[in-house]
């Protein structure tokens, strides 16, 4: 799933289905994104310790639906093993099982602050257009370099993953 080196342009690619865990979100609002997304990652961390489970891979976030003032989610880990079943975190919040999926799938990295995601969106889809490909749900980001308080926004790595299908017609 992650390159070694960012795909400074866009690129079609094969991806191989990765088994995860996460913790979902529906209608959750953009301004409490950042709150979620912290839940999200103490309770992965809790049961992930608990049930002796490895990420593999960076964070990432997965839309189920294109988002509007609100974002249907999943935040989490690609892992080792499989998650059996969900478990619920000491706060509440519940870690399930799930996968990132396999296929043909356009990816690109973004370079830059997360306030910048959205124009990084904007162009990386209308790249996947331009090469005749309709965009399918769902797409995700996954956060090659770790946020902290002191990081540099401009040294962040995000690639974004968009699962394509040939427009009719193209060839």
């Amino acid at each position: 799933m992650i390159h070694s080196e960012p795909h400074t342009e866009p690129v079609i690619v094969q991806v191989s289905e990765a088994r995860t865990a996460v913790v979902r979100g529906q209608d959750v609002a953009l301004a409490d994104l950042t709150s979620f997304y912290d839940a999200a990652f103490a309770a992965l961390g809790e049961v992930l310790a608990e049930r002796n489970l490895t990420p593999v891979g960076p964070a990432f976030g997965l839309m189920t639906r294109p988002p509007t003032e609100t974002m249907d989610l999943e935040v989490g880990f690609a892992i080792d093993h499989p998650l059996e079943g969900a478990h619920t975190a000491s706060s509440g919040v519940v870690v399930e099982p799930s996968i990132l999926p396999e296929g043909t799938t356009a990816a690109a990295s973004h370079l830059g602050a997360y306030d910048a995601l959205g124009d990084a969106w904007e162009a990386f889809m209308a790249w996947i257009a331009e090469q005749g490909y309709a965009p399918q749900l769902p797409f995700w980001e996954v956060y090659v370099t770790e946020p902290s308080p002191d990081a540099d926004p401009a040294s962040m790595r995000t690639d974004l993953f968009v699962p394509v299908a040939k427009n009719a017609g193209v060839a």
